[in-house]
C-alpha cells in the first residue's frame, strides 16, 4: 500500500477515479437518516495543481457563480443564510432558525474573530510567518457540542483544515468527517483551495499541494445515474492530463480590503440595486482575476431578476472561456443564440 495519498494533476482527474471507485468498489450500502448511498471509508487523494480546482464535464454542470459566492462567502466569516440562499435555496432548509447556519458555515469557525478578538486564519497566517516550519497551522471547524443537539441538520462535514508551509510552498491539508463525493466534494475542494491560494498570497508564497482525507465517502442512489452520466462522458473523451481551459492565478496584489470590495459589489449585485457592464467592472480598481467573478455575479443578478430573458451577450463575451462554458452548460436556455452552440 502506497504511504500517500494517489497524486492527480487537477482536481477533474481526482474527482472521476473517487467517482468510479464509489460504483465500482464501495464498501458498504447504507442509509444514514434515509439517504441511501454507496460508502467507502477512508479515502485520500492529493491534487499537485490545485488551482486546476473546476472539472469541465458537460454532464456535471458545474456551476462556477455558486462557488465563487461560497468561497466568498467563507472568506467573509459569514454565516447568514439570506447570501447563501440567494445562490442555493437549499441552504435554507438546514438551518435550525431560518436566519444563520451552524455546521455549514465553515467561514465563520475560519474567519470570525475567535481567541482575543483574532481568528482562527489570523493566528496561523501569524505562526506561519516566523515559524515557516510549524506542524500547528490547524484550523478546526468541526465542533463536538454540534452532536448534542438532538436531530441536528446541520453538522460540519469538515473536521480541519492543516496549512503547512514548505520550502515556499503553501500546502493544504483537509479533514473531512464525511463528503458527499458526486455533490458537495467539487463544492469543498473549490472553497477550500480558494484560501489555500488566498493564504499563499498572503504570505508570500508559491502554491503548494492540496491533500483531501474523507472519513466517509459516498455518492447517494438519488446520483447514482448522473455519477454514470459523468463516467460515461469522461470515457468517451480524449484523456487530459491538464485541464481544457487553465484558471487565472489569485493576483499577489489580492488583499483583504480587495476582498471586501468585492464582497461589497455582490451584494449591490444580490440585491439588485446595482447592475453593471462590463466596461464598468473593467473600470473598477480591482485586479482582472476578481472583475472576471463580478461578471459572473452579474450574469446570476440577470438570471435572478430578469426573469427569461437571454443573459446579456457582451456580458458573456467578457468572461474567460471556461467559466463562459461552464455558464453555458449550467444554462443553455438562458444562453442569447451565439453562445447556444457552446451549450451543445
Amino acid at each position: 500500500m502506497p504511504l500517500v495519498p494517489a497524486t492527480y494533476p487537477t482536481f477533474e482527474r481526482a474527482y472521476l477515479d473517487v467517482l468510479r471507485h464509489l460504483v465500482d468498489e464501495y464498501e458498504y450500502r447504507n442509509a444514514p437518516r434515509g439517504a441511501a448511498s454507496r460508502e467507502s471509508m477512508g479515502m485520500s487523494f492529493r491534487i499537485e495543481n490545485p488551482v486546476e480546482r473546476l472539472p469541465y464535464l458537460a454532464a456535471r454542470r458545474v456551476n462556477p457563480i455558486f462557488h465563487f459566492a461560497e468561497a466568498l462567502w467563507y472568506m467573509g466569516g459569514c454565516n447568514d443564510v439570506a447570501m447563501m440562499r440567494y445562490y442555493a435555496p437549499y441552504q435554507y432548509s438546514v438551518s435550525r432558525d431560518g436566519v444563520t447556519l451552524g455546521g455549514s458555515a465553515y467561514g465563520a469557525r475560519i474567519f470570525q474573530p475567535a481567541v482575543e478578538g483574532v481568528s482562527s486564519f489570523d493566528r496561523v497566517m501569524n505562526l506561519l510567518r516566523t515559524e515557516k516550519d510549524s506542524k500547528r497551522g490547524l484550523i478546526p471547524i468541526f465542533e463536538a457540542p454540534e452532536l448534542a443537539v438532538e436531530n441536528n441538520p446541520d453538522v460540519s462535514c469538515v473536521v480541519a483544515i492543516h496549512l503547512l508551509l514548505r520550502e515556499g510552498r503553501l500546502h493544504m491539508v483537509c479533514y473531512m468527517r464525511a463528503n458527499d463525493c458526486y455533490r458537495g466534494m467539487v463544492a469543498d475542494v473549490f472553497s477550500f483551495t480558494l484560501i489555500q491560494e488566498y493564504a499563499a498570497v498572503l504570505l508570500g508564497a508559491e502554491m503548494g499541494t492540496y491533500t483531501h482525507h474523507i472519513g466517509s465517502a459516498h455518492i447517494g442512489d438519488r446520483d447514482f445515474d448522473r455519477v454514470q452520466q459523468v463516467l460515461a462522458e469522461a470515457d468517451g473523451s480524449p484523456h487530459r492530463e491538464v485541464p481544457r481551459w487553465a484558471m487565472r492565478r489569485m493576483p499577489t496584489e489580492t488583499t483583504p480590503e480587495i476582498l471586501a470590495s468585492v464582497q461589497q459589489h455582490e451584494t449591490a449585485l444580490r440585491t439588485n440595486t446595482g447592475q453593471y457592464r462590463p466596461q464598468e467592472i473593467a473600470a473598477l480598481a480591482l485586479p482582472v482575476y476578481w472583475q472576471q467573478v463580478l461578471l459572473l455575479f452579474e450574469v446570476q443578478r440577470q438570471l435572478a431578476h430578469c426573469h427569461t430573458d437571454p443573459v446579456d451577450a457582451e456580458v458573456l463575451s467578457a468572461l474567460d472561456p471556461g467559466l463562459r462554458w461552464l455558464v453555458a452548460q449550467r444554462w443553455p436556455t438562458r444562453m442569447p443564440g451565439p453562445f447556444l452552440e457552446e451549450a451543445q
